[in-house]
């Protein structure tokens, strides 16, 4: 349910989308930088700590909330979008109801404000989606723990000063939280791409990184728990991400065939364009009731995996095909980036793969409706 809270801030973050985000989006899609200072500003409107209690310095919002900020954010800039989302669910979110009273006091002030910019570490060079596959290794040492391997593809990593890692402890999947200062921890220059331009990505590496005993987060062993309860939020993010893009195509489209004439009438007049518009607005509000459904039920204590991997797996693949009918519908203007729908173009594509592969949401779906 959407309440007066929530509109509030849909409002808030519209306004900061369309005045802050918006000016500079191209120029940092273009050049492959991510806007630490505007994440900064997030914070001071107390969107970094989001799904963090009120208590604690957080907002002491829901999962609607996440997905109304990530919705809008993503309608101006998703490149910078996927920033925030690594550092405010899978940094901040993922800490926070990981972590004990200590680790709270010592780092959230930090995040919360983007003073520090936080990232996560799971995917490596031979493990994606094959999680129980990850070869970065931990080691027990008089002081803490020792960390061996390399993680890639990691949103974030060339700014962050913290990183909630994943690494085998015995065989089992343990979380620490790694300091850009601590010995054994360097990252790999910036690894180019084709979208989310607007943030970056880096390898974070782990050369007999020495990681203190009160930076394990949760316990030796619980670092499945902590994926797994993460991974629900994450996905729901990423889905808003696609309905912002889809959002954003649908009214550039909507717009050019209004002010285009083509043999004597306006281009939304020609039948083959009213398919487009009128299949990608189906599209749009198939999504957005899909999403907003799902994010009600989920929460710190309660999942529907189900749910949000539908909701990924849809969203997904029908904002990337609303991308591509913008580019059709403005033809050559589409393909050029005057009106941007190619870069939202490309920054959707991501969604298929990041944060769950659209092959991965298949196998567990069906698996779960295989098992009742």
């Amino acid at each position: 349910m959407v309440s007066e809270e929530h509109e509030l801030i849909r409002q808030t973050v519209r306004q900061f989308a369309q005045t802050r985000l918006e000016p500079q989006a191209m120029a940092h899609d273009e050049a492959g930088t991510f806007n630490v200072a505007l994440l900064r500003e997030l914070g001071k409107l107390g969107l970094l700590g989001i799904t963090v209690p009120e208590a604690d310095g957080g907002a002491g919002l829901d999962a609607t909330a996440a997905v109304i900020v990530h919705d809008e954010l993503s309608y101006a800039d998703p490149g910078f979008t996927l920033g925030y989302l690594a550092h405010a669910l899978l940094f901040v979110n993922n800490f926070y109801w990981a972590g004990n009273e200590a680790q709270r006091k010592r780092y959230l002030p930090k995040v919360l404000t983007g003073e520090h910019i936080g990232a996560m570490g799971m995917t490596e060079p031979a493990v994606g989606t094959d999680v129980l596959g990850m070869q970065t290794i931990a080691r027990r040492d008089s002081d803490g723990y020792v960390l061996d391997g390399r993680k890639t593809f990691i949103t974030n990593g060339p700014e962050c000063d913290v990183a909630l890692v994943y690494a085998k402890l015995d065989d089992r999947i343990t979380t620490f939280v790694v300091e850009r200062g601590f010995a054994g921890f360097s990252t790999s220059p910036k690894i180019p791409k084709l979208g989310m331009r607007a943030s970056s990505m880096s390898e974070l590496i782990f050369d007999n990184c020495r990681v203190p005993a009160e930076n394990l987060l949760g316990s030796e062993g619980g670092g499945i728990t902590n994926m797994m309860r993460n991974l629900e939020i994450e996905r729901l993010g990423l889905s808003a991400m696609s309905l912002g893009i889809a959002r954003r195509c649908l009214d550039a489209m909507v717009r050019y065939s209004q002010e285009r004439r083509t043999f004597g009438k306006p281009l939304h007049e020609h039948g083959q364009i009213q398919r487009y518009i009128g299949d990608s607005y189906a599209k749009v509000e198939a999504m957005r009731a899909l999403i907003y459904s799902v994010a009600a039920t989920v929460g710190p204590h309660r999942r529907n995996r189900l749910g949000t991997d539908a909701a990924k797996l849809f969203a997904s693949t029908a904002g990337k095909e609303v991308a591509d009918a913008a580019i059709q519908v403005l033809g050559g203007y589409g393909y050029c980036t005057e009106y941007r729908v190619e870069q939202f173009w490309r920054d959707a594509k991501l969604i298929e793969i990041g944060g769950g592969t659209l092959e991965a949401h298949q196998k567990n779906i069906t698996r779960d409706l295989t098992r009742g």
